[in-house]
């Protein structure tokens, strides 16, 4: 496991490497979904402008919106879950909580109903694996293909970011702090990806770097709390409050060649894993001239 550093040191180097500058990539991978939207985001949420753009993209506040719960681990969730009031305050008014830990279930024609007639589905926090455990390779799991098919949003926070991935990051069922655990396999709605949350605020940021050791062909990707990337094609913009974090093993990233960081609105093309930011320049400003007294 890599050494964790001081804070300090962390915002030091942070500095430096929002200063650097981006070099080209030296691979391409291909990583997007064909379709449809993604809204990653790692954790907290109290920045209401991810929400917002969630719901943009899931087709407005009268869009169907199915929210599934169940990497929180409780015995049972319906439709008075306390967790859908954070989405209510946001605006969404047609809201379905989709639950269950039973493989059989997610299966079923039944289940899914919800998610063909949806505009967006939104994971929430807790721990990955029981996400993986419920859906992965079920019916479930193609439907939410077929939904970003369709042009829809998927978002999740935490647990529900990671799950987005192709290798699940803290998979483990018995501690959130092993990195490879029993359980490797996201639903992978980005391929040959790997994403962590909650990056800065719980000092997560060199934890990356074992997971790239041992799959250097992997994008690795570390979304602090209250900050999202939203990725639409072969491109995702950072929006929110915190930074994102890229760890590319085929790539000379400065100064410390491990990983570098992303603020809100940077763009990363996840193609040619290159990142830019959007020009600021000063203009002339014309002032209004006043009224000429007569």
């Amino acid at each position: 496991m890599p050494k964790k550093r001081p804070l300090f040191f962390v915002l030091a180097t942070l500095i430096l490497m929002l200063s650097a500058g981006q070099t080209p990539a030296l691979c391409s991978t291909e990583v997007v979904p064909e379709k449809g939207s993604l809204v990653i985001i790692g954790g907290a949420m109290h920045d209401p402008a991810i929400l917002e753009r969630f719901m943009e993209l899931a087709g407005g506040p009268e869009a169907l919106v199915v929210v599934i719960p169940t990497a929180g681990g409780a015995d049972h969730y319906d439709q008075n879950w306390r967790g859908l009031r954070r989405f209510r305050e946001a605006g969404f008014k047609n809201l379905v909580v989709l639950h269950t830990y039973e493989r059989s279930t997610a299966d079923s024609e039944k289940f899914v109903e919800p998610i063909t007639k949806a505009g967006g589905v939104f994971f929430g926090g807790g721990r990955q694996w029981r996400l993986a455990d419920s859906y992965l390779n079920t019916r479930t799991h193609k439907e939410l293909f077929a939904l970003l098919d369709r042009g829809g949003v998927i978002g999740g926070s935490s647990a529900g970011a990671t799950i987005q991935g192709s290798y699940l990051v803290r998979g483990d069922t018995k501690t959130n702090t092993i990195m490879m655990g029993d359980h490797t396999e996201g639903l992978g709605f980005l391929k040959d990806t790997g994403i962590d949350q909650h990056l800065l605020k719980r000092n997560r940021q060199f934890d990356m770097l074992e997971v790239m050791e041992a799959f250097p062909a992997l994008l690795g990707i570390g979304i602090d709390e209250d900050t999202a990337i939203v990725v639409n094609g072969d491109r995702f913009e950072v929006i929110g409050q915190g930074y994102v974090a890229i760890y590319d093993s085929n790539s000379h990233i400065p100064p410390s060649g491990a990983f570098c960081f992303l603020a809100p609105g940077d763009r990363f093309d996840l193609k040619t894993r290159k990142a830019v930011r959007p020009v600021r320049t000063f203009q002339p400003l014309e002032c209004v001239k006043p009224i000429e007294k007569k």
